[in-house]
């Protein structure tokens, strides 16, 4: 009797810690879920996230991206950059992106014609056309550079861009916006010797000094771009890497640096003065003093036939700059 006692003693608690045992197991996954859903409030309410604008299936890393913005290493650059320019307007991404098109073939149709015209035909090689040539052919780099990744975008909705094809087209964009400016301004200055000063005309302005002008052109868009990207490179960004905008600008990607942009936005700031602002003046100042000529010419008919060689730059430069200054 006392051993049957025993063994049901024994058995009994044999299972009561099988039960115990299960129990255990059962509640240590409840507990697990318990915590991460307090883990999980606690963390909403310390971090609640931003309102997300409206992401188009397919675009997880752009909600990572805000995600991530309490929790960027600011001591770390980011590996690709998100172009939201545009996002959130999704019943407009296929008229956008037809418009994008229609730009795009346009601007490459007109300015190859431009310059294929130029090319076959001897007659055409004066130094203002081999001007306006060369602003074509940087026409069609510039727009190269940009609308291709932006009609991509638009189509796939991925507005990823790696951090190295950023800097490719920070590059590049600055290189052919400075070789625009600069092609412009001599354009201006074959004006004014062609209509201000028609004798000396032929034997200033002749093949060994137009092809320098373009070369010089060409190289100094090319070393102001180069300095400013090289400086940009050794900046950090901070989070977010997300930029409002459709393409790599240098304003834009500015505003994620967090190291010291002292040097950056001052050398900038010299660069721009004569990447820009100095070609625009000494273009304005080219103009001013050939419409000042024209006036002075006495006949009607030799006003008209001396605006009318300088007519297509002056709306090249009206265009190019207002579009600069509106933007």
């Amino acid at each position: 009797m006392d051993m049957g006692m025993g063994m049901g003693m024994g058995m009994g608690m044999g299972m009561g810690m099988e039960e115990s045992e299960a129990d255990l197991e059962t509640s240590i996954p409840t507990a697990q879920v318990a915590a991460s859903q307090f883990l999980f409030a606690t963390n909403t309410e310390a971090h609640a996230l931003p309102q997300v604008p409206f992401l188009p299936r397919g675009e997880k890393k752009v909600l990572q991206c805000f995600m991530e913005k309490e929790e960027w290493d600011n001591r770390t650059s980011p590996v690709e950059f998100l172009l939201l320019a545009l996002c959130n307007v999704p019943k407009l991404q296929m008229p956008l992106f037809l418009l994008s098109l229609i730009i795009y073939m346009g601007t490459m149709f007109v300015n190859i014609l431009i310059v294929v015209l130029l090319v076959a035909d001897q007659h055409l090689h004066t130094p203002m056309l081999v001007f306006l040539g060369n602003f074509s052919s940087v026409q069609m780099c510039c727009t190269s550079r940009i609308l291709p990744r932006l009609l991509a975008s638009l189509l796939s909705r991925d507005r990823a861009l790696s951090a190295q094809g950023c800097m490719t087209q920070l590059f590049f964009f600055g290189s052919f916006a400075g070789t625009e400016c600069y092609l412009l301004a001599t354009t201006s200055s074959d004006r004014y010797l062609a209509i201000c000063q028609p004798l000396l005309y032929a034997s200033l302005m002749n093949r060994k000094l137009c092809l320098q002008l373009v070369a010089g052109s060409w190289l100094a868009g090319l070393l102001m771009s180069t300095i400013v990207t090289r400086l940009f490179l050794k900046s950090q960004c901070c989070g977010p890497n997300a930029s409002d905008h459709f393409f790599c600008d240098f304003a834009p990607l500015l505003e994620l640096a967090c190291s010291d942009s002292t040097m950056l936005r001052l050398v900038t700031f010299i660069i721009c003065f004569l990447d820009v602002v100095f070609p625009f003046v000494f273009t304005l100042a080219s103009y001013i003093c050939i419409i000042a000529a024209i006036l002075r010419i006495p006949a009607t008919t030799g006003r008209q036939k001396a605006f009318s060689t300088c007519s297509s730059h002056l709306i090249v430069v009206t265009l190019f700059y207002g579009t600069l200054i509106v933007v």
